[in-house]
């Protein structure tokens, strides 16, 4: 059953999971502005860019194409669907990515299920990317993963709990940066928070959804962390 009261907080498992949690988080945050973080930081707009896609796809739309730039920018083309439902998906989807992300790191089973998932969904996006930015991207990660998985499963460096939970937290950072930039930093009025304030009747501007959005990311970060817990205990 179920300890959702997390009587006996924190053991072991517990502990690691949180401190690896707040590691990655310091190691995001002081390597952000280096090379070294641009291909997880162009991971993250590919699962933006994605989310965009699914909402268009559930919604009866038509993906055109979707793309990720070099400057850590990128575009998903769609026709149809509901645009107030695509629009918010592209950050909100980002961070619930990166929930799902840390929750599968919390079991090898689940983290290797997700490995190939995510490998998966690489592969088939491959055939369809606009530009070689996304292509190269894509081949980059498949690989990075593949290397990743073969030394989990032989050899003693089993890291690969701790690439998808750094994948993750990368995404739920990304995510709540991503809109304090768009909006506050330097207000770009064609990000997606200042379009879904035209489409919306609410009295709400593009910055007022965006700090909603941002509440919500972290919202999803937090519920990572305790539903990890949950597992783990």
């Amino acid at each position: 059953m179920a300890n959702w009261e997390l009587k006996g907080c924190c053991k072991h498992d517990q502990t690691v999971f949180l401190t690896t949690i707040g590691v990655c988080a310091v190691v995001i945050l002081a390597l952000w502005r280096t090379i070294l973080l641009t291909p997880f930081k162009l991971i993250t707009v590919f699962l933006h860019e994605a989310s965009h896609a699914i909402a268009c796809k559930l919604t009866c739309g038509h993906v055109e194409g979707i793309q990720v730039h070099a400057n850590e920018g990128g575009v998903t083309q769609t026709r149809g669907g509901l645009y107030w439902l695509i629009l918010p998906a592209g950050y909100l989807g980002s961070s619930f990515w990166g929930m799902i992300f840390i929750l599968a790191s919390t079991n090898l089973l689940t983290a290797r299920i997700t490995t190939g998932c995510f490998a998966f969904a690489l592969l088939v996006v491959l055939f369809v990317a606009k530009n070689w930015t996304l292509r190269g991207l894509c081949i980059g990660f498949i690989i990075f993963l593949a290397v990743i998985w073969v030394l989990q499963e032989f050899t003693k460096v089993r890291i690969l709990r701790y690439i998808i939970l750094f994948i993750g937290v990368m995404n739920s950072l990304f995510s709540v940066y991503d809109i304090y930039d768009d909006l506050i930093s330097r207000r770009v009025n064609s990000s997606d928070a200042e379009k879904f304030a035209e489409v919306c009747p609410c009295p709400c501007n593009g910055v007022a959804w965006g700090f909603i959005w941002g509440l919500i990311s972290f919202l999803f970060l937090c519920a990572a962390m305790y539903l990890g817990l949950v597992i783990l205990s």
